[in-house]
């Protein structure tokens, strides 16, 4: 029995396929980025899943894609509180910028992460590229949950928030300057907090005018910082993975057209990619 999982910093799908290829569970918990949670959370947060537990002791391999996993200090941690919990597996840990390409080509592209962090890499048609290494929600992460969620926040606190918006926002979240300083800077995880501010764009029933330049700026970063630094740009697609990404489609395929770029496939959930993967390439 395989055991796949996808893990960002805000949820983890995990799938079990069978020696056909077929799925026997599907199941989800908090995120698992083990460059931003502790071991000790790692291993609360997979422990407190009951289908998981009941299959502990069943599962031969197990490969997790996750960000935060690009590094080799906390793929070492989260091998080792998988590798406690499931004691008969194999474990592998992977970038998730893996589980990004196996989830939407077999071909050159390049490929990028938009979710609560954000990513990219050219992929060659066997090995994955990236043009520099992700340095997180702090410093990158442009067009990502986070990124969105701080544009949100100075600009209610600079007044650059259209004043129609400004009562809605005021009513879906705490804005108190003490308790936005405690989640920043006291509280574990300000990258999935920051992300949570997202929603508010994306849960809209219509994309205004403010929504659409707050999205198209964050989109022109991302395709300046992480899509025009592969020397391929322009000859190959570019796919995209991740809830950011699924729900700006249309503002995505705007900002892409003045350089000339191509859009691939955009698929909100990799971990349904992940399982046509292994059943075509994997488990033949």
């Amino acid at each position: 029995m395989i055991l796949i999982a996808d893990g960002g910093s805000t949820k983890c799908d995990w799938v079990l396929l069978d020696e056909k290829g077929e799925v026997a569970l599907k199941t989800r918990t908090e995120g698992l980025n083990p460059a931003v949670f502790p071991e000790d959370e790692l291993l609360e947060r997979i422990q407190s899943n009951v289908a998981l537990q009941k299959i502990a002791q069943t599962v031969d391999i197990i490969d997790f894609y996750g960000a935060g996993c690009g590094t080799t200090t906390p793929s070492a941690i989260l091998k080792n509180v998988i590798q406690q919990l499931f004691p008969k597996a194999e474990v592998t840990i992977n970038e998730d910028l893996f589980a990004a390409v196996y989830a939407v080509t077999t071909q050159p592209g390049i490929v990028c992460i938009l979710g609560t962090g954000s990513n990219s890499c050219y992929f060659d048609g066997k090995e994955i590229h990236s043009a520099t290494a992700s340095l997180g929600y702090v410093l990158m992460d442009e067009a990502s949950g986070n990124y969105f969620g701080k544009r949100l926040i100075r600009d209610y606190y600079y007044n650059k928030m259209p004043s129609e918006l400004v009562q809605k926002f005021e009513e879906r979240f705490e804005l108190g300057a003490d308790s936005i300083k405690m989640n920043l800077y006291k509280k574990s995880n300000p990258n999935t907090y920051l992300a949570s501010f997202a929603e508010f764009i994306f849960t809209s029933e219509e994309v205004n005018g403010y929504f659409y330049k707050l999205i198209s700026e964050g989109v022109s970063k991302f395709i300046e910082y992480r899509i025009l630094c592969y020397k391929e740009a322009q000859q190959v697609p570019i796919h995209f993975v991740g809830s950011i990404a699924h729900f700006s489609e249309e503002i995505i395929r705007d900002c892409l057209k003045p350089y000339h770029l191509e859009l691939g496939s955009i698929v909100r959930r990799p971990i349904d990619g992940l399982i046509d993967y292994y059943k075509n390439n994997k488990l033949k």
